[in-house]
C-alpha cells in the first residue's frame, strides 16, 4: 500500500513491518566492535532526509546520570541547581524536564521539595527500577512520568540479563504495561542502542510499544541511549552506529511520533554534542543532557552546549536567560567545589581568554575579530587577554584597558611608555625562566609601580 507523504510529496510505502528476530546466539556486530581493536565505522551509502520536528527541547539528567559520576549533591545544592535550570529555561520551557532518583529517603525528600517549587518547567520526572513497588512509590509522590531501563543490545540481553530477545521483549512489555496501568507515563530507555540489532529487535520492540500506546491512550516515550558513545553522524554510515538512521527509523518504520523520541548520548568518542544535534535534525524532539556534561565515564551531552546549539539551529534563544550558564559555572566552582577544566567552551575560566599578541591586537581594534559572539552580553563573560611571553605590547595594553581603566577614561595605546615598561617587566620574567601566565594581581602591582614612576 502506498500513500502520498505530505512532507516529501512522494508516494511512499505506508507500513514497514519488521518481525522480532530471536537468534540462539547474540549478534555482537564483531565486524564493527572487535574488543581488542578500536571500533570501526562502515558505510553503505544510504542517506535519510533531515526531518527536524516543529518544536525541539532539552531534558535534564543532572540529578540522575549526571550524579552517577560524582558525590551526591546535598538537598540545598540540588534545589539551587534546579532553580537555576528553571531560570535558564525561560518562559517557553526549552529545558522541558529533569529526572531524579527515588531510591533513598533523601532522594524522595529532594524530589518532593523540587515539586513544591511549582515550576511548570523543568517538569520533575523519575528514573526507577522496573517493579510494581517502585511504580506505587512514584504514583504516591505524584510524579506523572518515569524512566524505565529497557536494554536493547544483545550485549545486555544475552550477557547481562541472561535472556533471549523474545524473553526480554515480553518482560519489558509486561513491566511497561504495569506502569501504564498505574497511570504513569513510561519513558523507555533503549540502553546501548548503538550496538543493538536495529531491524531484528529495536524496531519490532518500538512497534509493539506504539501498539500499546494506541490501545491504552497513554503516550510512551522512547529514549535512544548511546550508552557507550558509539554513535556517528557520517553521511551513509551503517547502523547501528548511524545516529540519523536510528532516529529516522524510529519515526519512519516504527511510527514513533517526533515528540516522543529523545536522544541520550555519552562523550566517549568526543561526539556527544554533534550526535545530539543530529538527533534533533533527523527527528528527535528532545535531547537529554546534564550540566557541564557530568556523567558516567566521559560524561553526558553538556546541557549548556545544547542551549547554544538550539540558538544556532532555531535562530533564537526563545527568551532563555543564558547569563545563568555563568551563574551555574560559578556555583559549581565556588559552592560545590567542582573545578571546571579552564578551556571548556562557554563555562571554563579561559574559554574566551586569548594569550597570543596578534590576537590581542585584533581584540583592541574590534572584539568581533577573535571572540565567538558577544560573550559579555550573552553569557555575562567579557572576553579577556592573559599576559604571557607571547602577549606582546597589544596584549599588555588590552589587559590594562580591560582590568584597570574605568568606563569613560581614555584607554592606553600600545605605544604608551607605561605599556612598554610593563612589557619589559613581562619579558624579564620569562628571560629568567618563568613558564606560567602572569597573574592579574601581579600585573596590578606592576601597573601601580610604573604609573607612579611616570606620574600618572
Amino acid at each position: 500500500m502506498f500513500e502520498l507523504n505530505e512532507y516529501t510529496n512522494l508516494l511512499e510505502k505506508e507500513e514497514f513491518k519488521y518481525p522480532l528476530q530471536n537468534p540462539s546466539k547474540p549478534n555482537l556486530f564483531r565486524s564493527l566492535f572487535m574488543y581488542d581493536e578500536i571500533p570501526k565505522v562502515a558505510f553503505n551509502h544510504r542517506m535519510v532526509p533531515i526531518s527536524m520536528p516543529d518544536e525541539i527541547w532539552i531534558t535534564d539528567t543532572t540529578f540522575r546520570d549526571g550524579q552517577q559520576s560524582r558525590e551526591p549533591y546535598t538537598i540545598e545544592q540540588t534545589l539551587h541547581i534546579y532553580d537555576l535550570l528553571h531560570k535558564l529555561s525561560g518562559p517557553h520551557g526549552v529545558i522541558r524536564q529533569s529526572e531524579f532518583f527515588v531510591y533513598s529517603k533523601k532522594d524522595r525528600e529532594v524530589l518532593e521539595k523540587c515539586m513544591e517549587r511549582g515550576y511548570e518547567f523543568p517538569e520533575v520526572t523519575s528514573w526507577i527500577r522496573a517493579s510494581k513497588e517502585d511504580f506505587e512509590l512514584v504514583k504516591s509522590i505524584g510524579i506523572k512520568e518515569t524512566g524505565l531501563l529497557v536494554s536493547c543490545s544483545d550485549y545486555h540481553i544475552y550477557h547481562k540479563m541472561k535472556m533471549t530477545r523474545k524473553q526480554a521483549l515480553h518482560h519489558y512489555l509486561s513491566v511497561i504495561q504495569d506502569c501504564v496501568d498505574m497511570g504513569i507515563r513510561p519513558r523507555c530507555h533503549f540502553e546501548d542502542i548503538t550496538r543493538a540489532d536495529y531491524y531484528g529487535f529495536v524496531i519490532p520492540f518500538a512497534s509493539e510499544l506504539m501498539n500499546l500506546m494506541e490501545q491504552s491512550g497513554v503516550p510512551i516515550k522512547i529514549r535512544a541511549c548511546d550508552t557507550m558513545g558509539y554513535g556517528v553522524t557520517y553521511p551513509g554510515s551503517v547502523l547501528p552506529r548511524c545516529v540519523q538512521g536510528l532516529i529516522y527509523g524510529l519515526y519512519h518504520y516504527a511510527g514513533v511520533p517526533h515528540e516522543l523520541i529523545e536522544w541520550h548520548g555519552h562523550n566517549d568518542f568526543y561526539r556527544a554534542v554533534s550526535n545530539a544535534s543530529y538527533a534533533w535534525l533527523y527527528g528527535a524532539a528532545a535531547v537529554n543532557c546534564s550540566l557541564l556534561g557530568l556523567g558516567e565515564r566521559t560524561g553526558n551531552t553538556p546541557l549548556e552546549a545544547m542551549i547554544v546549539e538550539y540558538a544556532q539551529l532555531r535562530g533564537t534563544l526563545d527568551a532563555m536567560d543564558t547569563t545563568v550558564i555563568t551563574e551555574i559555572a560559578q556555583y559549581y566552582e565556588d559552592e560545590i567545589g567542582y573545578k571546571i577544566p579552564p578551556m571548556t567552551p562557554f563555562v571554563g575560566e579561559k574559554f574566551n581568554v586569548t594569550s597570543a599578541g596578534i590576537h590581542a591586537d585584533g581584540l583592541m581594534k574590534n572584539e568581533e575579530i577573535y571572540n565567538i559572539f558577544n560573550t559579555d552580553q550573552i553569557l555575562n563573560r567579557p572576553c579577556k587577554v592573559a599576559v604571557n611571553n607571547a602577549s606582546g605590547l597589544a596584549g599588555v595594553a588590552h589587559w590594562v584597558n580591560q582590568n584597570i581603566i574605568r568606563p569613560g577614561e581614555k584607554p592606553f595605546d600600545k605605544k604608551h611608555p607605561l605599556i612598554h615598561n610593563m612589557k619589559d617587566w613581562v619579558d624579564a620574567q620569562y628571560d629568567s625562566g618563568r613558564v606560567t601566565t602572569i597573574a592579574d594581581h601581579e600585573l596590578e602591582l606592576v601597573f601601580a609601580k610604573e604609573a607612579q614612576k611616570l606620574g600618572l
